[in-house]
């Protein structure tokens, strides 16, 4: 097999503009590409041979486990694929990521620095724990829900050992910067670092996320040896050939937070006009015995070509499955810091986000406020001004973290509003309602009894 036979699969079943630059960087090497999806992925096995279709020679794994409400199913699929081709970010070591507690052991015995932390399998035994961290302590579930998970919380309050069904933990809150947080996102690829950033958080917010509004300002060039060092070593101690690597910095020194496979690109790019793109394909070209020259990468790196790759494979022509349906009033499950409560919730695709009344806000711990907003209606023109909170909502079966505002809905039949920030994932049908259901059945039971 000569060089530029050599075929790159991305393994990615979401639409990312990460899997897109990597597969449009591959193929402005020269090299085949395929975007290993549900469209066009098959395994079989034939007189004992395992075969995978389409036909790749190395997998870039770009799972996004951790807003899986299932990653073990992802886990087995990757798992599977690795035993027949080479492929970055095995899965064993995309797990271990994956669960931020796993991933902190992995690191504490590499003698690489994390923040202390305690989890416990018990609310007695968490909150027994929680007066070492001081006035407040970050509050996380060990598996990220759809990006979501993360709370600030006073200690003087309790928390639950179970954010929505998974594990959540407390750790130190670390701050070097009393003015504006802010930590490290240093992208490793291989045993190299192609750039890094400092990230800052919004006013009035203490994560850095992108996402979240944070800034960015380039670091790439100017880390200190230690944080290089602790980058790089991070990533080989979770066992991953190409990571986000979150560090923050302490009065005592430099911790990590996390270590991200699927980190994104944009920040990054935006803060120092490089794509770790080319350089994951490269690895992943290398890595199945191809070569890429170093000139044809920095070619590659300033820019962040995210266009719809030439191999994304064609939509199934049956017709696709629609939304799954929920009521005009639904049956959903709210997860705060203190506390887990079934409740009926009223369906508003007129409103743009989520609100909860206050007094279940408060039964349920929902954390700190994030930021006041003001909402508008038709009956007050200047708007009222609410406060919104991180807020865990299970519909279905399938968890949502929004940010929603608090409000006095006591008057209100109802203390959950739905709005479109969750409606956007289903289709509303009007003329069902869960309290129907409940008086039907509470009617069968009583009819029975006679």
């Amino acid at each position: 097999m000569s060089n530029q036979d050599i075929t790159v699969g991305v393994l990615s079943l979401h639409s990312s503009k990460e899997s897109k630059a990597i597969l449009n960087a591959v193929d402005e090497m020269g090299y085949g590409t395929e975007w290993l999806r549900s469209e066009n992925t098959a395994i079989t096995v034939e007189d004992g041979d395992m075969r995978l279709e389409p036909e790749v020679d190395v997998v870039a794994n770009r799972l996004l486990l951790s807003s899986d409400e299932h990653p073990a199913e992802g886990i087995g699929l990757a798992m599977t694929m690795n035993r027949l081709e080479p492929m970055l970010n095995e899965p064993m070591a995309a797990t271990t990521a994956l669960h931020k507690f796993a991933s902190a052991a992995a690191l504490a015995e590499a003698d690489v620095p994390v923040p202390d932390a305690v989890l416990a399998l018990s609310n007695d035994q968490l909150n027994e724990r929680r007066g070492r961290f001081g006035e407040r302590a970050v509050y996380k579930t060990a598996i990220g829900t759809h990006g979501g998970g993360t709370w600030m919380v006073d200690t003087e309050n309790s928390v639950n050992a179970q954010v929505g069904g998974r594990h959540a933990f407390l750790q130190e809150f670390m701050e070097h910067d009393s003015k504006r947080h802010h930590d490290l996102r240093v992208y490793v690829v291989g045993d190299e670092i192609v750039g890094a950033m400092n990230r800052y958080a919004p006013e009035g917010e203490w994560r850095t996320n992108v996402a979240l509004g944070g800034e960015v300002e380039d670091m790439t060039g100017r880390l200190p040896k230690r944080v290089r060092e602790i980058a790089l070593n991070s990533v080989e101690a979770v066992g991953l050939d190409y990571a986000g690597v979150d560090i923050v910095q302490s009065d005592d020194g430099y911790y990590v937070l996390e270590v991200n496979p699927t980190a994104g690109f944009r920040g990054l790019f935006k803060a120092s006009g490089i794509s770790p793109a080319p350089h994951i394909a490269r690895l992943a070209i290398e890595r199945a015995g191809g070569s890429v020259d170093e000139e044809e990468v920095e070619r590659l790196s300033d820019r962040l070509d995210d266009s719809r790759p030439a191999c994304t494979p064609k939509k199934q022509s049956t017709k696709e499955p629609e939304n799954v349906t929920v009521g005009y009033i639904e049956e959903v499950v709210v997860t705060g810091t203190q506390g887990t409560k079934t409740v009926l919730a009223k369906s508003d695709t007129g409103a743009t986000r989520t609100s909860i009344d206050a007094k279940l806000a408060a039964e349920i711990g929902t954390g700190p406020i994030l930021d006041i907003v003001t909402i508008k209606s038709g009956s007050v023109k200047s708007g009222r001004s609410r406060p919104v909170v991180d807020l865990v909502v299970g519909v279905g079966g399938t968890q949502h973290t929004v940010t929603a505002s608090v409000e006095d809905r006591s008057h209100m039949d109802y203390p959950l509003l739905l709005g479109r920030d969750i409606l956007k994932h289903y289709q509303v049908d009007v003329n069902r309602r869960a309290d129907e259901e409940h008086e039907l059945d509470a009617e069968e039971e009583e009819q029975a009894e006679e």
